[in-house]
């Protein structure tokens, strides 16, 4: 062997060698990071749909910071799959931190069912999340799996009923009745309602349109109460001119639709009601 490549084959070997035992230390030394999934967010929720978001945490145990190098990621409602998004690559994990990811997904309804009202009457809807995410490590990337599945709260449509209506301004051509009127907010969550309208009868008779306008976000379980007059013209309604003569109990129905996140479903109201003069 030509003399002068021993020098250079010692610092090759020495390097190597030096590589290999970094490589070792690094290995010994490096603590695997955990990934586990946090919880369910739900937010915009009406009854259209809803933004679902599955939370996890990253756990990196060690001193030196992590990033993101891939990600897979497949969300499931009701076994259709949905559109989700997801964190950026290259997202830097801080050292001896844990750091939560978030995979939202913008869900509308109509994509998961073809009559909203059939999924609405629903209580729960089921999800199911698969994939797995790429680690940037010193020791190279590590691949960490994600799975979950449970249940959310379906929004349901409001309660809608009567009080017993109030007349007023009785004249020989007709009268104004005051409809009590209130909305309940059936789920544990907030619920946007920018109105209920449709028409009303009083004892068969088509009396006219009752409108509540927008009653804004409702709380969970609130309810929103409302009194909207309505002037009956007794020529076009005998029957509930009747009933509004003599007063005392009458059949109302309303057949109208409430209004959430850009969509109108149908709500109909049979109900009875005692008339107060």
């Amino acid at each position: 062997m030509n003399r002068r490549l021993l020098p250079l084959l010692a610092v090759f070997t020495l390097v190597t060698s030096g590589c290999a035992y970094l490589q070792q230390f690094l290995r010994t030394a490096f603590q695997q990071p955990s990934f586990r999934f946090k919880n369910l967010g739900l937010t915009d929720i009406s009854l259209a749909g809803l933004n679902l978001d599955t939370i996890w945490e990253l756990n990196n145990p060690n001193q030196v910071g992590l990033s993101l190098a891939s990600i897979e990621y497949a969300l499931a409602v009701e076994e259709k799959q949905v559109i989700a998004g997801a964190p950026p690559q290259g997202l830097q994990i801080a050292p001896n931190s844990a750091s939560d990811l978030h995979f939202p997904a913008a869900l509308k309804f109509q994509d998961i069912a073809a009559v909203v009202e059939t999924f609405l009457n629903k209580d729960y809807a089921s999800y199911a999340a698969s994939g797995a995410i790429g680690v940037n490590t010193p020791i190279g990337i590590i691949r960490l799996p994600l799975s979950t599945q449970g249940q959310f709260e379906v929004p349901k449509v409001p309660l809608i009923a009567f009080g017993n209506p109030r007349i007023t301004n009785v004249t020989f051509a007709g009268a104004t009745v005051e409809f009590p009127l209130a909305v309940t907010n059936r789920n544990t969550y907030a619920l946007p309602v920018s109105g209920v309208t449709g028409g009303l009868s009083l004892a068969g008779a088509n009396i006219g349109t009752l409108s509540t306008g927008d009653l804004g976000n409702m709380e969970g379980r609130g309810v929103k109460s409302v009194t909207l007059p309505l002037t009956v013209n007794f020529l076009s309604a005998a029957s509930a001119a009747v009933v509004i003569a003599r007063g005392g109990n009458a059949q109302v129905a309303f057949n109208a639709q409430v209004q959430s996140g850009g969509l109108a479903l149908p709500v109909n109201v049979n109900q009875l009601v005692n008339l107060v003069k």
